[in-house]
């Protein structure tokens, strides 16, 4: 495996991420921001942050297993979220726990959440995407 993750001592731990990646690997893949389509470009769970946070996992896992990678693999997620404020974590941490039972795995990278004005179409609420390492 390519990528070590660790909570250094002297800072927080956080549930829903680990402070540090180590990537030892030679292989970088980039996934573009996945936002919560469907295959036939669907917007999947319009109004629904769990749902459409769901579905962008389960977008960038599908991208990733095409690169040969898998979660296992992220150095680094980075998440977009339209009008972002604090109240709506438990919506974002449901649709990770979702997306992770799902997937199968526990998605746990070092990742950035920023609030953003909008992205591509007004339906998406929520846009991420992955850096992963490979040996």
């Amino acid at each position: 495996m390519a990528i070590t993750l660790m909570n250094p001592a002297g800072l927080v731990e956080v549930d829903a991420y680990r402070q540090v990646a180590i990537a030892g690997g030679s292989k970088l893949v980039f996934v573009a921001g996945q936002v919560a389509w469907d295959a036939d470009g669907v917007t999947v769970g319009v109004d629904d942050l769990a749902a459409q946070v769901e579905q962008c996992y389960v977008n960038v896992g599908t991208a990733l297993a095409a690169a040969g990678a898998s979660f296992e693999d992220v150095a680094k997620l980075n998440l977009h979220v339209v009008d972002w404020t604090p109240d709506k974590m438990p919506l974002l941490m449901e649709g990770i726990t979702r997306a992770a039972a799902k997937l199968g795995v526990t998605p746990v990278p070092p990742a950035t959440l920023l609030g953003v004005a909008a992205l591509d179409v007004p339906e998406h609420l929520v846009e991420i995407e992955a850096t992963a390492v490979l040996d």
